[in-house]
């Protein structure tokens, strides 16, 4: 073989590996991203605040002194719209009214309008969700894990017959989704951080198919089971503490 196909040959096969390196890179984050941080040490939810804390904190502060909420405020709802992928911060403190805070875009979502139904199907859930937990050795950078299936989901499965609802639902970085809600991960350092100094006890996830300020944002899809429309009554009231307006009034 002569000199110069040779180095073609191994041009051509370092392209191929640095291609196929940046794929796992990419997309095999859900196995090594775990082994690396067994390797290198674990971080806890402390550790974690007390790297991105200052940073994000002092994001996060002039957005609460615009909207006149202390920080940290006594209580979080996150509310997720679907259709234009965006998520709301509104916050309360002493005063019990909540505040628009600010609206981060969401990078990344999958699936269309209409509540999730089982493992693998993609569906980023719809409803109100506590946060269960904070994941500070996520493959997406940081986490906070969302408690899907409730116990609404989970008695509409059992009434529907469905044995494997899925699991697992974060509000994460990075821009990856199969059924989270993924942010990046300046705005999940944020949240993340939010959150931490809150208590998740005192933070509200809810997930809309569309921006509830709209008339028909509660229109059921024709895909979606007939217990949808007691889904989206669900979410009305879940919403209440909001107070939010009409379109034409719209914060």
């Amino acid at each position: 073989m002569s000199r110069r196909r040779t180095r073609t040959l191994a041009a051509a096969l370092a392209g191929v590996t640095l291609f196929a390196a940046a794929l796992v890179g990419v997309y095999g984050r859900s196995w090594w991203v775990p082994v690396a941080k067994r390797i290198l040490g674990s971080e806890t939810v402390a550790s974690v605040v007390e790297e991105y804390g200052p940073a994000a904190r002092a994001r996060l502060e002039p957005h609460f002194a615009d909207a006149g909420v202390a920080y940290p405020p006594s209580r979080v709802v996150l509310l997720a719209t679907k259709d234009d992928a965006r998520l709301e911060l509104w916050a309360a403190d002493d005063d019990p009214a909540f505040r628009l805070v600010h609206v981060y875009p969401i990078l990344k979502l999958s699936g269309v309008s209409g509540p999730k139904l089982r493992e693998g199907d993609r569906q980023v859930p719809e409803g109100v969700y506590a946060i269960e937990g904070l994941n500070p050795n996520s493959s997406y950078h940081l986490s906070m894990k969302l408690d899907y299936p409730n116990a609404f989901d989970l008695a509409r499965a059992a009434e529907d017959g469905r044995d494997n609802p899925g699991s697992n639902i974060f509000i994460h970085g990075k821009a990856l989704s199969v059924g989270c809600l993924a942010m990046g991960d300046p705005a999940i350092e944020e949240l993340f951080v939010l959150v931490a100094d809150v208590g998740i006890d005192h933070a509200t996830c809810v997930v809309a198919p569309s921006d509830p300020r709209h008339a028909d944002w509660d229109r059921v899809p024709e895909h979606a089971p007939g217990w949808t429309a007691e889904l989206y009554r669900q979410i009305t009231r879940g919403l209440e503490p909001l107070g939010l307006e009409s379109p034409s009034g719209a914060p």
